[in-house]
């Protein structure tokens, strides 16, 4: 009997935490998975009836969802390239033994201690074409004549978007890059020094490859970050012009919450959750093989 007791009470402790993952994590998920093969809507009582892949076939067909999908990949792709671009860039002087460089790695993290919905706020703002600094600046120069309506126009409004999403994330990206770079061996680049190696054979042969796990870490994280932006998108562009901006989750929200067809808006989630997933597992298979 005490040796029962003592197998299961390693389970006994953990069970309260296993029963709220259930509750809070478990229950919705399964329960979102019922609901996308339903034509529920918000507003119509009795509307949970299962219609079986209806809202899939739906989804298929729709040609928003499919510019909301490709927006979604172009918007990740620039963002997180451009991400990691900048943020190497300012790691490699911020990992110099400067004067100052506490205090310059502090401020680097300032754009990351801002919510994104301030951010959105923040640069709707910036590019507002009537009282933004932006035009203001472009003013001042004479550079422009009239204003530039940055976040209606079809060629300028993704930009815009961007902007903002890569000023809050770069500073992530600093902060992993650089504590990648202050861990990494002094031995190889004594070497390397001592063999007359110039500063790109150095970086090209030792700290790129040396910092690449690092930097998978920071591309995994910030990519499903991304991936999930809702708060910028939303407040800057709300997906306009004609959907040029709408990304995945700004697209649940129109279909599932103004449009009320929450059947449908469960269907775009769970393609879009298996599709991150996917994403997610292909970036830490690219990690496990810089590991090895």
């Amino acid at each position: 009997m005490a040796r029962l007791k003592e197998k299961f009470f390693p389970f006994f402790l953990i069970s309260p935490s296993v029963l709220i993952i259930l509750f809070i994590i478990t229950f919705p998920l399964g329960f979102s998975l019922y609901v996308s093969f339903t034509g529920y809507s918000l507003l119509t009582p009795g509307s949970m009836v299962f219609t079986g892949a209806e809202n899939y076939i739906t989804l298929v067909r729709d040609p928003v969802f499919w510019q909301s999908l490709k927006n979604t990949v172009i918007f990740l792709t620039i963002g997180i390239n451009t991400e990691l671009f900048l943020g190497l860039g300012i790691a490699l002087l911020l990992a110099r033994e400067l004067k100052g460089g506490r205090i310059l790695r502090t401020i680097s993290m300032i754009p990351m201690m801002f919510a994104p919905i301030l951010v959105g706020f923040q640069f709707k703002w910036f590019f507002n074409d009537q009282v933004g600094m932006l035009n203001n600046l472009l003013y001042t120069f004479n550079v422009i004549q009239r204003p530039i309506i940055w976040l209606i126009r079809r060629d300028l409004a993704m930009f815009s978007i961007l902007v903002g999403e890569i000023w809050r994330g770069t500073s992530f990206m600093i902060i992993i890059l650089t504590a990648g770079l202050m861990s990494l061996p002094k031995d190889p680049f004594e070497a390397a020094e001592v063999d007359g190696a110039s500063g790109f054979q150095k970086f090209r042969h030792i700290t790129f490859p040396l910092l690449s796990p690092f930097i998978f870490i920071a591309m995994a994280i910030r990519s499903l970050d991304i991936a999930t932006a809702f708060d910028i998108v939303q407040i800057m562009t709300g997906g306009g012009p004609a959907h040029r901006t709408e990304l995945i989750w700004t697209y649940v929200y129109r279909v599932g919450i103004v449009d009320t067809q929450f059947g449908l808006g469960c269907a775009i989630s769970y393609v879009t959750v298996i599709i991150s997933v996917g994403f997610a597992y292909y970036l830490f298979r690219q990690l496990l093989k810089t590991r090895r």
